[in-house]
This record gives C-alpha cells, sequence and structure tokens, in this order.
C-alpha cells in the first residue's frame, strides 16, 4: 500500500470532521483548515520508493532494487558503489564475497549492520556486467541517499571505493589520494577507504585498509566521548 500523501490526509481529517458533526448536530459546523506538510518520512517509506522507481535506465534491467539495511541509528553510514550480481539477486546489499569481506573488516573495529551501521549505494540498481554507474544514474538516486542521511544521521560516513568517494566528494581524486583522510559532507565527516572487492583483487590493499580502520575507529570513540561529556 502506498503512503498516504499530505493532501490525502487533508481531505481525510475534513471528511472526518464532517462525518462527526452531522452525527453530533445535525449540520456541519466550521473547521479551521488543517495544513498538512510533507515532513514525514521513513526508510521504509524510501525503501518502498526505491523499489517502485523507474527514474533511470537500470529499472529496465534490474532484478531487485537495493535500498540498503541496517541499524536505524547507526554510528556509521557506509556507502558503496552499487549492487552487483548477488545483491542483485538478493536485494540486499553486500552480500557478496566482497560483502563477506565488508562485514569482517567492520567487525575488526566493532561494527557491524546489525548492531550499529547502514549499509547502502550511491545507486541503488545493478549497472550491467558490473559497468561504473553513469552520472545521471548517480543524479537520479542521489535523493534517496540525500533522505537516508537525513533520516539516520551517523556520527561518519565511510565510503569504500574510488565511485561513491568521487560522487560524494565531486572530486576526480583517485581513491589512492583520498583514502584515510577525513573531509566534510554536509555537515558529516566523510572517511573514503578502498572498496573490498579491490582488496580480494589485490591482497597488498589490506595493510593500508587496516589503518585507514583503525583511524575510522579512533575518530568514532573521539565523537562518542564528546557526545557524552
Amino acid at each position: 500500500m502506498e503512503p498516504i500523501r499530505g493532501e490525502e490526509k487533508a481531505l481525510v481529517l475534513d471528511f472526518l470532521n464532517i462525518a462527526e458533526d452531522y452525527l453530533r448536530d445535525g449540520y456541519r459546523m466550521p473547521h479551521p483548515r488543517v495544513d498538512i506538510h510533507e515532513t514525514e518520512d521513513s526508510l521504509d517509506t524510501i525503501a518502498q520508493e526505491v523499489h517502485s522507481c523507474a527514474s533511470c535506465i537500470l529499472a529496465s534491467t534490474r532484478n531487485n532494487a537495493v535500498a540498503g539495511e541496517g541499524h536505524p541509528q547507526p554510528l556509521v553510514l557506509v556507502v558503496g558503489e552499487g549492487p552487483g550480481s548477488e545483491e542483485d539477486k538478493t536485494g540486499r546489499p553486500f552480500v557478496g564475497p566482497a560483502g563477506q569481506l565488508l562485514d569482517r573488516m567492520l567487525a575488526a573495529i566493532d561494527l557491524s549492520r546489525q548492531t550499529n551501521c547502514f549499509i547502502a549505494n550511491v545507486v541503488k540498481c545493478r549497472p550491467p556486467n558490473n559497468r561504473d554507474p553513469a552520472p545521471e544514474e548517480i543524479t537520479a538516486c542521489a535523493p534517496f541517499l540525500a533522505r537516508q542521511l537525513k533520516i539516520l544521521r551517523p556520527l561518519v560516513i565511510l565510503t569504500v571505493g574510488r565511485v561513491p568517494t568521487q560522487a560524494l566528494l565531486h572530486t576526480t581524486e583517485g581513491i589512492g589520494r583520498l583514502r584515510g583522510r577525513f573531509f566534510e559532507y554536509q555537515g558529516y565527516p566523510l572517511f573514503p577507504t578502498y572498496h573490498p572487492s579491490a582488496l580480494l583483487r589485490d591482497p597488498s590493499l589490506k595493510r593500508p585498509a587496516w589503518e585507514d580502520l583503525k583511524i575510522l575507529r579512533a575518530k568514532l570513540d573521539e565523537l562518542m566521548e564528546s557526545q557524552s561529556s
């Protein structure tokens, strides 16, 4: 069932007022107009819209859109590139080999999608043959990620890989130069590191990725301490 929009809510309230008046008094009483704004949003609403989205060409080739999953009040919002083959089959983010490695990477610094992370992507549908998402595809999906960020309000955004990092920071610099440093994104600290699939292809990247994760953990501890003081 689609969510009731603001205008529809107002009409429902107006109808209920009329019904109450006639049942009680036999005629309609004046009521002030209720102005209902579309301020409510939820992760479930966004997920429903993602699953029915047809805003770009990727909708025609997907099996399942992948809205994202995780804790609704996360310490970290993990942002990847887009669904791969396994994700397209299951409708869940990061469940293939790279996703399994990501889970282990997060667990090494006491993070997980079950308890304190939310995992999303800059595009919600799989690009054919795992190609890079096109700029117009990223643009079409950008409002979904923006709304998720507004609801989740993480302490840190962790971008994994070149594509999401460049997309959010609007840069063409490579991930090798961007990783391991904090940037600002819409008021949030954004921290890039290598994509887990890169680590699977090149095991020599595991050590610098581990150094990145330790920096991220230290930043989280600092932010959590400042919140509690």
